[in-house]
């Protein structure tokens, strides 16, 4: 019902940039929050980055001033700029959103994934 598709990511050398996009499709009525994630092999998935549908958003420590979050409510879609890359941020990265949307004529909602585009960064 609710797809989430991202893209670019990719290898860079430290100090480099990327950019990922993750666009949600489906019978979407309104998407929450939205955010970025990460996991390497062997530990928990953690929060990169939120977005709220209104603008407001929540860093972790480790890339405040590097890395920034955006969104196009009309478009579904949201972005992670990340620059100043550096080894330790490599790792999988995960769209996330809270979605209102239709069944048939059923409003529902629920939280999605999508599946994850690698980023390496080579020292």
């Amino acid at each position: 019902q609710v797809q989430l598709v991202e893209s670019g990511g990719g290898s860079v050398q430290a100090g480099g940039s990327l950019r990922l996009s993750c666009a949600a499709s489906g019978s979407i009525l309104s998407i929450n929050a939205m955010g970025w994630y990460r996991q390497v092999p062997g530990k928990q998935r953690e929060l990169v980055a939120t977005i709220t549908s209104g603008g407001s958003t929540n860093y972790a420590d480790s890339v405040k001033g590097r890395f920034t979050i955006s969104r196009d409510n009309a478009k579904n879609t949201v972005w992670l700029q990340m620059n100043s890359l550096k080894p330790e941020d490599t790792a999988v990265y995960y769209c996330n959103a809270g979605v209102r949307y239709y069944v048939s004529s059923y409003l529902t909602s629920g939280d999605y994934w999508g599946r994850g585009t690698q980023v390496t960064v080579s020292s």
